[in-house]
């Protein structure tokens, strides 16, 4: 089993969310989340004023799948978010060693 986590620009999730329906995943779950990468904030003028935005709004995506349409999953992700801009966000890819669903006590891959 895989644990995927994505960060992506707001305006991406419905995108993803439909994507991932497709291929056949059963479940995700989203935070609104803040931060920044590589471009460290951004500026912005309000009312003549230059203000800096050091953390960016950013949605992370989180997915428990199995590990054989895990690649797929994180292409999927990757082919709904990327503009070829920075700022496009992240996926990062975790080994999962046990889940549990808590209304059943099904383990493992039955679980998710």
């Amino acid at each position: 089993m895989k644990y995927i986590v994505a960060i992506i620009q707001p305006g991406k999730l419905e995108a993803v969310h439909d994507a991932l329906l497709e291929i056949g995943v059963t479940g995700l779950t989203t935070s609104e989340v803040q931060g920044y990468g590589r471009q460290k904030g951004k500026s912005e003028i309000y009312r003549g004023a230059e203000y800096v935005v050091n953390f960016l709004p950013k949605v992370k995506v989180e997915v428990a799948v199995p590990a054989k349409i895990a690649e797929k999953v994180v292409a999927t992700i990757k082919s709904c978010t990327a503009t070829g801009k920075i700022g496009d966000g992240k996926i990062f890819t975790f080994e999962l060693a046990e889940a549990m669903r808590i209304r059943t006590g099904e383990t493992g891959a039955d679980a998710l």
